[in-house]
């Protein structure tokens, strides 16, 4: 099947301090998540930062949303893959792709294995407000832990930026049985958008990588089987 990309997510123009902080009030008052303030992601951004030799750039990977829908400026990107961990649905999320009646999956980096994605390279000029707009994408809720790591790509290892999933975290899922990531990525949507688009859309840019048949893959036509049944079970009841 020739899949399209799906418009998923907050847009650049999006990311404002303002707009993060007013979601990160909402996401504190209506499903009780932990969320960080502006200092402490700060915190976290300059010390990750400061690990960095001076004039090194700054690459980010990203496994998931952050490579269809980046919202940050960036000089180069390049498919990389990373080693000693693989992507994995294991984060619950009452809002953005699911609400709490009905929460939706996000993907996390998990231990084990290995994971194809994106390394993007900051321009040194942007790091300050690339990082900066980076951090609020992926720390609002402190569900993810930033790391160094290295990865490969066809020009050579390089050190990146990368958000590991949190298993403290109360929406941390754990690896939860195949039948029950169907049955929420096919159901969920919210403000951001479809839960099955985000694997739609992930699956596309595996196949931009060259990762045709993977679990990915499979679980995109379960999930697709899933929604045409349920489709033709509301259109025979009609």
């Amino acid at each position: 099947m020739k899949r399209r990309l799906v418009r998923d997510g907050l847009s650049r123009e999006e990311l404002t301090e303002a707009r993060i902080a007013a979601l990160a009030r909402e996401l504190s008052r209506d499903f009780g998540s932990p969320v960080l303030s502006f200092t402490e992601r700060e915190r976290s951004r300059r010390a990750m930062l400061a690990r960095l030799p001076a004039g090194d750039p700054v690459w980010i990977f990203g496994y998931g949303s952050l490579m269809w829908n980046p919202g940050l400026d960036h000089e180069e990107a390049r498919p990389a893959l990373l080693h000693g961990y693989h992507r994995s649905f294991c984060l619950w999320t009452p809002a953005g792709r699911g609400t709490p009646e009905c929460p939706g999956l996000m993907l996390g980096l998990r231990a084990g294995g290995r994971c194809r994605g994106m390394a993007m390279r900051i321009a040194p000029a942007l790091v300050e407000t690339e990082t900066q707009i980076v951090w609020r994408r992926e720390m609002i809720v402190a569900a993810y832990i930033p790391r160094w790591v290295a990865v490969s790509t066809a020009a050579g290892t390089v050190p990146a930026i990368t958000f590991v999933v949190d298993t403290r975290h109360p929406r941390y899922a754990g690896r939860l049985p195949e039948e029950a990531l169907v049955a929420s990525i096919a159901a969920a949507a919210g403000r951001l958008g479809r839960c099955r688009d985000y694997l739609n859309n992930l699956v596309w840019h595996l196949d931009q990588l060259g990762v045709a048949d993977g679990p990915m893959h499979r679980l995109l036509d379960r999930v697709d089987a899933r929604v045409a049944e349920a489709e033709g079970m509301t259109a025979g009841s009609g």
